[in-house]
């Protein structure tokens, strides 16, 4: 399902010649196009629909769509779950993390090595 999601403008930039932002969604940071609201500022809210602006919003409404899309889990199942990404991505760097199978020492590096003894 694709949502309109309000966010928090955090910063503008252009880029390439296109207004972006990076807009906070309850805590998820995503980087959004400004070229549908090219007079936002930072530190107003917009909702957000794939990766573009469509409009400002007031931030109490802003506020309790956010709390009313968290209370019914469509933040997580929109943008996942920003822990368990931030752990893939650990992963992806091929950083062993708690929880993972223990690894004999052949399979980790000399810091590694030491930092476990």
């Amino acid at each position: 399902m694709c949502l309109a999601v309000p966010g928090k403008v955090l910063r503008i930039e252009e880029r390439d010649g296109t207004r972006m932002a990076s807009v906070d969604f309850g805590g998820v940071v995503k980087e959004v196009c400004l070229e549908y609201v090219p007079d936002l500022r930072v530190g107003e809210y917009t909702i957000v629909h794939v990766g573009f602006a469509l409009q400002r919003l007031d931030e109490d409404s802003a506020r309790r769509t956010l709390e009313l899309f968290e209370n019914l889990g469509l933040l997580e199942e929109e943008f996942g779950d920003p822990w368990q990404a931030a752990e893939a991505e650990q992963r992806a760097d091929g950083v062993p993390q708690p929880g993972d199978a223990q690894l004999g020492d052949a399979q980790l590096g000399d810091a590694q090595r030491e930092v476990r003894l």
